[in-house]
């Protein structure tokens, strides 16, 4: 299955994800939802508080030009939220999954989808 299949399919295609997008660890776009431009530079920050989640924590998480609240970081994953829509990004051996929940979508929902794909890729070596 090719990265986009599963944006696609495994994240948007549930109806828990609003949109998504797959990154590399070192920041490069592997696939995306058409509408949801998370910029390089917005990426590496995500991928560098999975390390240190201080920066965000203090300004707050920066995506497609949208500021988000740091919610909390269990596990391998991060939450983040802005009014009624949110942030679940899960960090895998090779990359980083980033799903977002829009209004009228439950933020539980989406964890579980995103948390879910990223213990299946981490399963697969990825």
């Amino acid at each position: 299955m090719s990265w986009q299949a599963y944006v696609d399919n495994n994240l948007v295609g549930t109806g828990k994800v609003a949109k998504a997008a797959i990154f590399g660890l070192d920041g490069s776009l592997w696939a995306t939802s058409a509408d949801f431009s998370v910029s390089a530079d917005e990426a590496k920050k995500l991928i560098a508080a999975f390390n240190d989640v201080s920066d965000i924590a203090a300004h707050g998480l920066h995506l497609t030009g949208i500021k988000y609240v740091f919610l909390r970081n269990p596990d391998q994953s991060i939450y983040a939220r802005s009014g009624a829509t949110g942030i679940t990004a899960v960090k895998t051996k090779q990359c980083v999954l980033i799903g977002y929940y829009a209004d009228g979508q439950q933020a539980g929902d989406c964890n579980t989808v995103v948390e879910g794909l990223g213990a299946y890729l981490s399963g697969q070596g990825y």
